[in-house]
């Protein structure tokens, strides 16, 4: 057991925590840690973070995206940047290339949302997919296994014009935080591999 694993025991979804918070790039590790399929399973771990950058409070997801392509994150695959975002117009044709690419990919969607005021900068992990475009009345196919959200800003009037108008020092503190705290998984499930790699070797014949 880690040390975090052993300062945070929540194991059910949904998860909070807001960004600002002490150790919450570590908390976020600890959940996805949790939740990931096992390193035996073998199934790609597809992060999908959705956006654009023509939105302020839209471009959380190609924030991150961005984040984790400049880091070693290994054996993790990331879609979804500043210079190649997944937005509405072609979320379909992503997704069908992810499918084409990676056999049943474990894939954890990634985007912004709207809330309660008091909720703006807490960071969610979620069962199942997210469902982007849902704040802004927009139908487009679902993402995930599993998802993460940020709330950027306060919903319930002219959503558009929020997510427009929503600051980017909130949005870019949020980005880097969930990209640290997936850099850590990422770190962690290399680690399990390699563990479970020493112990076949050291199998008994």
């Amino acid at each position: 057991m880690t040390l975090y694993s052993s300062l945070f025991e929540k194991n059910e979804l949904p998860i909070r925590i807001a960004h600002d918070e002490q150790l919450a790039a570590f908390k976020i590790a600890d959940s996805l840690s949790k939740h990931l399929p096992s390193v035996s399973v073998t199934r790609p771990i597809v992060f999908v973070c959705i956006g654009t950058d023509r939105s302020t409070g839209d471009s959380l997801g190609p924030l991150i995206g961005t984040l984790l392509s400049e880091k070693n994150i290994s054996p993790f695959h990331v879609y979804g940047t500043l210079d190649e975002p997944i937005h509405a117009l072609n979320l379909e044709d992503k997704l069908k290339e992810i499918h084409e690419k990676h056999l049943n990919p474990y894939i954890i969607g990634i985007d912004a949302c709207l809330g309660r005021m008091k909720s703006v900068g807490v960071i969610q992990i979620g069962d199942g997919p997210v469902k982007p475009g849902s704040g802004v009345k927009k139908e487009l196919p679902p993402v995930g296994n599993i998802h993460i959200t940020g709330i950027v800003n306060i919903s319930g009037f002219m959503e558009f014009l929020v997510l427009q108008n929503t600051r980017l020092s909130l949005v870019l503190n949020m980005a880097k935080i969930i990209s640290k705290g997936i850099y850590h998984t990422s770190l962690r499930y290399m680690h399990s591999a390699k563990l479970e790699e020493y112990e076949i070797k050291e199998e008994p014949v």
